[in-house]
Order: structure tokens, then sequence, then C-alpha cells
């Protein structure tokens, strides 16, 4: 799993707090310019956007974040922020070059170095990625969810021993982290080492049911194993289950982009294309292409 990426945090690192109820209430409304004071002015912008894009309202955070990274080109803030709701549009190379600036600004900033190595991470530029985070972690040292991007990085390049210390560390710092224990489950699960993978698996969900969160990758990681294993009744309900979680993980694109490998991705085709677990997949298709025709009438 890739687990969130380090957004609009640039706002919080330096105490400025972003208002969701602030920016609803600005919704129809066009933004205003005073020339008085255009850096603060500025900020205020860049904090509607931040709170605008936290409800995924990209259409209307990214062009306050632009116009307030346009009048304050010198505040990292700004930058920092434009740049995070570009990577969460997944716009990476806009991403990248705005979290630069905001870098060149505030050198000791870590949260802008944990932003611009998860940019570099998913444009899959690895070296930089973890060149980056590393950097940030000289200067704050425990932040988990940095740490396991560096975990990810290191996965990604197949360097599987370094992968595991690191999601360890993350373990160390919060031992609810499920998502570091489902990653070294998928590096056991390449290694071969099936029977480790499913320990793990089975760990990640215990900790998932202690913070309350129905967690369908490990679910659905162990119905593969099972299914390789032979108890397919066992493995099929387990699909079923993740599924109806949440039926994303049915697409091999969107596990692949959490990571799956590819001995797991092989596998787990079986397991997906199984009648009861592919019903379950085609209802949850057939829903998201009669969504706009709904949201139209």
């Amino acid at each position: 799993m890739r687990y969130r990426i380090w957004l609009l945090a640039i706002f919080a690192a330096v105490g400025v707090g972003a208002s969701p109820l602030r920016a609803q209430a600005l919704l129809p409304h066009t933004t205003r310019i005073n020339f008085g004071n255009l850096e603060e002015q500025a900020l205020n912008i860049a904090r509607e956007a931040a709170a605008l894009a936290q409800f995924a309202q990209y259409d209307l955070a990214l062009p306050r974040a632009r116009l307030a990274a346009q009048l304050a080109p010198r505040a990292f803030q700004t930058q920092g922020i434009l740049g995070s709701i570009y990577l969460r549009q997944e716009k990476y190379k806009e991403a990248i070059a705005s979290l630069t600036t905001a870098h060149s600004l505030k050198k000791d900033e870590p949260t802008i170095l944990f932003s611009l190595g998860a940019a570099y991470l998913r444009n899959k530029n690895y070296p930089e990625a973890i060149a980056n985070i590393k950097q940030g972690l000289a200067i704050e040292p425990k932040a988990s969810t940095a740490i396991f991007d560096l975990g990810n990085a290191y996965f990604l390049t197949k360097r599987y021993d370094e992968a595991v210390k690191i999601y360890k560390e993350v373990l160390v710092i919060d031992n609810k982290f499920w998502a570091a224990t489902n990653n070294i489950g998928l590096v056991e699960y390449e290694r071969g080492n099936v029977d480790q993978a499913i320990a793990k698996w089975q760990s990640s969900l215990n900790q998932a049911e202690k913070i309350e969160f129905p967690a369908a990758e490990p679910t659905l990681a162990l119905a593969t194993a099972f299914y390789r294993k032979g108890d397919r009744e066992k493995a099929i309900k387990l699909a079923v289950e993740a599924m109806k979680i949440d039926p994303r993980y049915g697409k091999v694109s969107y596990l692949v982009e959490n990571l799956w490998g590819d001995q797991l991705i092989d596998d787990v085709k079986v397991v997906l294309s199984q009648p009861q677990v592919k019903k379950i997949i085609d209802e949850s298709d057939l829903a998201t292409r009669q969504l706009p025709k709904n949201r139209s009438n």
C-alpha cells in the first residue's frame, strides 16, 4: 500500500490552520484582491485552497493556489500548498517544480522535503525520492508516514531487506500503522515466503480493526495466499469481503499502484475471476458508469 501522501502539511508546520467552514462559505464568490498587503492576502488565499483541497474540490482549490503563488512567489507556504495540490492531482512534474521552489525558500522545513520525496516517488524517480525523504528525516526523524514512503521507495527498487527494516521502524513509532505490516507481507510474498506473508496480513488486519478501519487490501491479499495454498472456499469468502469493502482493489491497475508485486498480481487474477468476486466488481463498474447520468437527472 502506498498509504497517504504528504499533503497540505505546510500550513500546519508553521501554525497556520485551514478553515474548511470558511472556505465553504467562500465557494460562490470570486476572490477579491486588496493590493495593500499582497503576501498576507496570498497566505489567506492559499489557506482557502488548502481547505478546499481537503474536500477534493480541486477545480476551486487549484486556481486559488496558483493565484496565491503569483501574489507571493517568495513565500514558501504558497509554493508548498500549490505543489501539494498538484501532487494530490497526480500532476507530478508541476508538483516537483513548485515544491522545489518551496524548498529553495525554506531549506529546513521537513514537510516540504517529504512532499517532494512523495512526488519523486510517484514520478518513479526513486533515487531523488530517497534522497529528499532522508533529508527531511534528518530534521524530523520520527515522521512515520515519511519513513513509510522511504520503505516504499526501497521496495519499488527491490531492495527488500532495507524495505522491511524501514517498515519495522515505522511500527516502532506507531504500532497501529497497519499499512507497514501489510507491506512487509507484500515483500515476503514476492520472496516466496507465503506463510510469512499470511502472518503479516493477519497482523495487519488486527491492527486495522483496533482503529476500526475496514482494510480491503490485506483481506484480498490473504484471499490470494489462501487460494494459492488450496483453501479456495476461504479464499473466495475473503475476496468477496474485500470487494464489498472497496471494489477498487478488483482492478489490477489499482493493485499495481498500491505496490503489489508481479507474483501477487499473477495469483490474484485467478481470485478476481471467480464468479462470486467478479459479480461484485462488475456491479461496481456499472454503478460507476451510471453515476454521471444519475447526477444530471
